[in-house]
């Protein structure tokens, strides 16, 4: 099967009327590429993703969607891809593109579209939800062995002290970035027989499993995607633990009474939270209302250059820094109640 992938050169202010017009048609699995500024708070919400440093806006947009051309007998899987949206499960037509062409044409008499053209590239048929497999491998973190679960590796896995079966789903981490194995690396050293954790932002699940498998009883994981309960679920299973020693809540800690009910009182030997600084500043002064006396906070997700944010939310809250790791431009402070 080729598929064909049809790109609209436009305006940011046009994208929505673009969208809105491709939808009539019944595209409904589109692209859009822009430079807009990123807004944590309104892109991703609290647990939103590290602000990327972008070029400077030029207020252009390019809006793509995919029709594919299939010969006769031919099945067609269409899978969502990660970092790409679905293709419409729609043959090429010279019909669907004129149709398209010509809606620009009528938009163009009442708005700026931009250029408003229309360009076309071919791609191969391939697995998009699975080609990216090829780049993630097993890999250590101290003791820890983290595989993806289509494959093994019974030397590495018979000398680690803890072997991690993962696979990250659409949207979330594969543990390999320096934030979540400075976490992990704080989660083998403060981690005791029994403990009760609480997993801020939990995505795939990765920090609230590798407690589990070091010895902790049960853990609350909490994050605001829905996502995340699939791929959790998964990865659960994968590592052959009971679900229910892995509560999963969606919401925010830091504002949500339902979560906090949920989370109970100084409950937690040990919290997690591999989050950006600035929401780490936001959900520390709340962190002291679940923590045991005691007990220990990881965090991370910290550019280092903001390192200092974080240490002063959590001594505000009454916290003490135990200690501070880097990891190139990444730090992970560590707190005890």
């Amino acid at each position: 099967m080729i598929w064909h992938k049809y790109t609209i050169h436009t305006t940011e202010e046009a994208e929505d009327a673009v969208s809105y017009m491709l939808y009539e048609l019944g595209i409904t699995s589109i692209e859009i590429n822009d430079r807009k500024p990123v807004d944590p708070e309104s892109n991703g919400g609290l647990f939103g993703d590290v602000v990327p440093e972008m070029p400077e806006d030029d207020h252009l947009a390019e809006i793509s969607f995919y029709t594919y051309d299939r010969e006769d007998g031919e099945d067609i899987l269409v899978q969502n891809g990660v970092g790409m949206a679905a293709p419409d499960d729609r043959e090429d037509s010279p019909e669907l593109i004129a149709a398209v062409k010509n809606g620009l044409e009528e938009m163009r008499s009442y708005m700026d579209i931009g250029a408003g053209t229309v360009t076309e590239r071919d791609t191969a048929d391939e697995d998009w939800a699975n080609n990216w497999k090829k780049h993630f491998h097993s890999f250590e973190v101290g003791d820890v062995l983290i595989e993806p679960t289509w494959e093994s590796d019974p030397e590495k896995e018979e000398k680690a002290a803890v072997t991690l079966r993962i696979d990250p789903g659409e949207a979330f981490g594969t543990g390999a970035h320096e934030t979540t194995k400075l976490a992990i690396q704080g989660i083998r050293k403060y981690i005791h027989a029994g403990d009760t954790v609480m997993d801020i932002g939990t995505g795939s699940g990765i920090l609230g499993i590798l407690a589990l498998k070091s010895g902790a009883a049960r853990v609350f994981g909490t994050d605001i995607d829905d996502n995340t309960l699939p791929a959790i679920t998964e990865n659960l299973k994968q590592n052959g633990i009971d679900g229910t020693r892995f509560q999963r809540v969606l919401g925010d800690i830091a504002a949500d009474s339902h979560v906090q009910e949920l989370a109970g009182d100084e409950t937690y030997d040990l919290i997690t939270a591999n989050i950006i600084a600035e929401i780490l500043e936001g959900i520390t002064p709340v962190i002291p209302r679940f923590l045991k006396k005691g007990g220990v906070y990881i965090t991370s997700g910290i550019l280092t250059e903001r390192e200092q944010m974080v240490t002063d939310a959590g001594e505000r809250a009454g916290l003490h820094v135990l200690e501070i790791n880097r990891m190139g431009d990444w730090s992970s402070v560590i707190f005890r109640r």
